[in-house]
């Protein structure tokens, strides 16, 4: 299928396949079962109790997998702007790094999969669900993801950005250059041409993608990525992602390309997901500066 028209597909397949005659999302924190095929996914969810139809947002968790905290970390994010969030749960057993973090574009023979298959696939099933929960086919929806939500949110800009009205990476600890001349994974190297063509890196440009940068993320965590082609990047977090930022913009200026990147920083956050929803700069982060 077009890649263009997965994610409307799925979120059409989705809203009419009949969820919208359930329950609506329960006030305050709850929990939901996302039907996906045979992999069912979890979603903690957060409703403000005076929720009167905002925006959806739904957060992605970092390697330890703790989607439950990661809910509670954006109950800020959900008070602050009238939003519904959601932080869907992707256990290490069924979606090790393969499938998170690169977001199962390929297999463990490093063979690309069909679309369909890729974890990415399941963000517009979870709008759908949700939009159809609430009666609100049109709801708009932010992604924002940490750490490891983080990397998952920057692939999938390249690959399935779907509707998503801002998607935000915070705290990443490797990010995907938007070149053939480096590994996928950190670039799309090794790639088929469906999946690292000029047009894929065009729509990767124009994703409406913010890097999130906590300017005290300069430790080396026993999670962060050491690996050579990691370290290419930067010697930490931050500086990864001011070099991804920097090498996208010129790359986009040199092409004559859209760009509609944005990078915030926020001062002496170091990694710590709780202090970055709380920030004064995430509303800048999902809706721009007013």
């Amino acid at each position: 299928m077009n890649l263009r028209r997965l994610s409307g597909f799925l979120i059409f397949v989705c809203f009419v396949g009949g969820w919208s005659g359930a329950a609506p999302v329960p006030v305050g924190p709850g929990k939901l079962e996302l039907p996906n095929g045979d992999e069912p996914v979890t979603l903690h969810t957060y409703k403000p109790p005076t929720y009167k139809g905002g925006p959806l947002i739904v957060v992605f968790h970092g390697v330890q997998r703790n989607a439950e905290d990661y809910r509670n970390y954006a109950i800020t994010l959900a008070e602050r702007f009238g939003a519904i969030v959601v932080a869907p749960h992707f256990d290490a057993k069924r979606f090790p790094m393969a499938r998170y973090q690169r977001g199962g574009l390929v297999d463990a023979a490093g063979k690309a999969q069909a679309p369909e298959q890729w974890t990415y696939a399941a963000v517009p099933k979870i709008v759908a669900h949700i939009r159809g929960l609430e009666g609100k086919p049109e709801m708009p929806y932010y992604l924002i993801g940490h750490s490891a939500g983080g990397q998952f949110l920057v692939r999938l800009a390249a690959f399935l950005p779907g509707e998503a009205v801002r998607i935000v990476a915070a705290n990443a600890g490797s990010h995907l250059f938007p070149t053939r001349d480096r590994d996928f994974g950190y670039g799309l190297g090794g790639l088929p041409n469906e999946l690292a063509s000029d047009d894929v890196l065009k729509r990767y440009l124009a994703a409406p993608l913010t890097l999130y940068q906590g300017t005290g993320d300069v430790l080396n965590s026993n999670s962060l990525d050491v690996g050579e082609p990691a370290m290419r990047q930067g010697p930490h977090r931050l500086a990864r992602g001011r070099a991804v930022y920097a090498y996208a913009a010129d790359l986009a200026k040199t092409k004559g390309w859209a760009f509609n990147w944005r990078i915030v920083e926020t001062p002496d956050i170091k990694h710590e997901a709780a202090f970055m929803f709380a920030a004064k700069e995430a509303e800048d982060v999902l809706f721009g500066k007013k």
